[in-house]
């Protein structure tokens, strides 16, 4: 009886038949032996759905656990080693080197070889789970006596002999109930935990095997441990198993692969100007911000001069708000927990908030966004279609419940400012002001020097009830707005399934930074659920009370962590118009104290800000002084300039130094600072 044909669908619009069970690789290698060779992955889509959303990633242990163990979806794309049998007909996709899911099998083929070459190292090692992540890898290892660091020199070197061997990556299947009869017999109980937790009873369970070494994974994987061309181990840290303290304490050696070695030098090399550029290290050189310990973690004090660029911000956030039509309003920074039970928080967010304060009238708890008390003042007084949209936008204070291990500088913390905004309107106007948030938010990232974002779009999961409120009409009516938004302003967006917030979808814009380092900040949501928790009315044209719908938006995100993403950034060397200090004024000599302070009164007056350092120090000492501020201008003058009211002008960044009067030079750095200007 011969072999059925199937039919494979490749990206160039052909077909192949080709018999059931034939591999990928096979196909590769009819196409052209060096396809084959230069594949490492292969996408397979069915015919018979339309999927084209995809699923993010999740950062948790559970998500990296889940990817490596639950069992594949047939419904939408999916990986698979070039070696599995294609038993229908499918759309086919061979990923080569230089594509990003490629990068992350080989990450994870690296974890398998660190494995191998700890258990032929130390054999007494117990075995967690080894997912790679967006930097690279790492496996959880259970071992009584700690890694060293010539432990790790050594497992480096054995994960280079694995390498070298060019072991094939082979999956193998076997009944769940002897697998799980070996591994407790082996003491593995981080095995049995995967294998009780991702599998059924009766199910046949995925291996994977690279030489002697076996390891419970469901793939898929490069060809052979020889692809992993590049690794390193990184560090060593620990990590509780099930992230309990109770439970024993794993060791995590964390690594990185890539397909060459130049890619991994480069890799290395962003991670030295990542560090040189860390906002932490960079927010005490400059004196801009602090975490005090006796005060409490993630709560930031600003020093002078962060609050100098802090205030620049927010000023210029206040003006566009009201250019915009946006009214501004200020709220409390507690309320009774009625409030959050009425908004929905206190059943959904609890999580996330600071424990309730039993004062004598009622409990409170501290506000992690403002949107109930935007609807409150919304409910103040009636509204007619005629008083919409109404904008109302704060930029609030909120405090959110992060765990101590979860903080990280500005970029994380527990006490925040939200440049919130929300938009009351009827559900006609409800994508021209998603589309005016959206210019919005693309007027601040190119104000701020950045020039490139990425969107997506978060939608719910229908089948997930217990984490939405809403019929599946209004999530419906609230999704297909969002994209006709995006999709009429022609933005590409990737759709992210089941990452919206629980009272509707939104739309998330994210940065890309000097590094390519893309940060999370600007959100634009839209909720028909809290309307209607708060029984919001307007009376329309027909004389009729409606139900308003509400847009939530925040631009910076907050202005903790955009300052953060600005000091890396720019590595805290700021545009005029936001440096702290604009001009350091050095006086040769003290003799020169009295033009010193003619040449400041006069940049003051011409709305720049200056310091004068009149201090009894070498006029060198005082401009590497400035220099180390990273000061954008360095005015230094003597006998010669006062003569002549002028200064002689040093220019960050630059080693030419140009003499001018001195109002040339305030005419000059007055229209630098007033167009924003990246440039000096």
């Amino acid at each position: 009886m011969s072999t059925p044909n199937i039919a494979i669908h490749l990206p160039d619009g052909s077909v192949k038949e080709v018999p059931q069970g034939t591999t990928p690789l096979e196909i590769a290698n009819s196409i052209s032996p060096r396809l084959a060779a230069a594949a490492v992955v292969a996408r397979l889509t069915p015919l018979t759905t339309n999927a084209t959303t995809e699923k993010k990633a999740g950062d948790g242990e559970g998500d990296s656990e889940a990817a490596m163990y639950a069992a594949e979806s047939a419904a939408g794309p999916r990986l698979v080693d070039l070696s599995t049998p294609l038993t229908a007909d499918v759309k086919l996709e061979l990923l080569k080197e230089n594509d990003p899911e490629a990068l992350k099998v080989v990450r994870h083929s690296a974890a398998h070889v660190l494995a191998t070459a700890v258990l032929e190292l130390f054999p007494e090692t117990k075995l967690g789970h080894g997912p790679a992540t967006d930097a690279g890898f790492f496996y959880d290892f259970y071992r009584e006596k700690p890694f060293t660091p010539e432990d790790l020199e050594a497992v480096e070197k054995k994960m280079a002999e694995v390498v070298a061997r060019d072991e094939k990556f082979v999956r193998e299947y076997e009944p769940r109930e002897q697998a799980l009869e070996e591994f407790e017999k082996d003491g593995d109980f981080m095995k049995t935990h995967f294998v009780t937790k991702f599998t059924e009873a009766g199910s046949q369970v995925s291996f994977y095997r690279n030489g002697k070494f076996v390891d419970f994974c469901r793939g898929p994987h490069v060809p052979s441990t020889g692809r992993v061309k590049a690794v390193k181990v990184t560090k060593v840290a620990g990590a509780y198993w099930l992230g309990d303290e109770k439970n024993p304490q794993l060791q995590r050696i964390y690594g990185t692969a890539f397909f060459s070695k130049k890619e991994m030098d480069e890799h290395f090399a962003r991670l030295e100007e990542a560090a040189r550029r860390d906002h932490r290290v960079l927010g005490k050189q400059l004196d801009l911000f602090s975490i005090q310990e006796l005060a409490g973690a993630g709560l930031i004090f600003w020093h002078p001069k962060g609050g100098i660029i802090r205030k620049v911000m927010e000023d210029w956030m206040r003006e566009e708000c009201l250019r915009r039509g946006y009214q501004l309003v200020y709220t409390p920074h507690v309320a009774r927990v009625n409030l959050w039970q009425t908004s929905g928080h206190e059943g959904f967010y609890a999580g996330n908030m600071f424990t309730p304060m039993e004062l004598d009238d009622a409990m409170y708890r501290m506000k992690p966004m403002n949107c109930p008390f935007h609807i409150l003042i919304y409910k103040n007084s009636p509204k007619s279609y005629r008083d919409l949209p109404a904008r109302y936008a704060e930029l609030g204070n909120v405090y959110r419940y992060e765990r101590s291990g979860t903080m990280h500088g500005l970029l994380r913390v527990r006490g925040f400012t939200q440049d919130d905004a929300h938009i009351f309107c009827m559900p006609s106007q409800i994508e021209d002001e998603v589309v005016a948030c959206i210019d919005f938010a693309e007027a601040v990232l190119k104000t701020f020097g950045f020039s490139e974002f990425k969107v997506e779009l978060s939608t719910w999961d229908p089948n997930d009830r217990a984490h939405y409120v809403g019929s599946d009409e209004n999530w419906n009516f609230a999704t297909r707005s969002l994209e006709n938004v995006l999709k009429a302003k022609g933005i590409p967006y990737k759709t992210i399934p089941g990452e919206a917030a629980f009272y509707g979808p939104k739309i998330d814009v994210k940065l890309v930074d000097v590094l390519g380092r893309l940060w999370q900040l600007s959100t634009v949501q839209f909720d028909f659920n809290l309307p209607a928790r708060f029984e919001l009315e307007y009376v329309g044209e027909d004389g009729g009370r409606h139900q308003p719908v509400m847009v939530h938006r925040a631009l910076f995100g907050s202005v903790e962590r955009f300052f953060g993403v600005l000091i890396e950034h720019y590595a805290g060397a700021f545009p005029l118009w936001l440096a702290p200090v604009q001009v350091g004024l050095v006086p040769i000599s003290e003799k020169h104290t009295a033009y010193a302070a003619k040449v400041e009164a006069e940049l003051k007056a011409a709305g720049l800000r200056v310091e004068v350092d009149a201090r009894n120090e070498k006029m060198n000492a005082k401009i590497r002084d400035f220099a180390l501020q990273k000061t954008p201008y360095i005015l230094v003058f003597g006998d010669k300039e006062e003569a002549a009211g002028a200064v002689n002008v040093r220019t960050r960044g630059k080693t030419e130094q140009s003499s001018m009067g001195l109002a040339e030079f305030i005419a000059k750095a007055k229209g630098i600072a007033a167009s924003q200007s990246m440039e000096l």
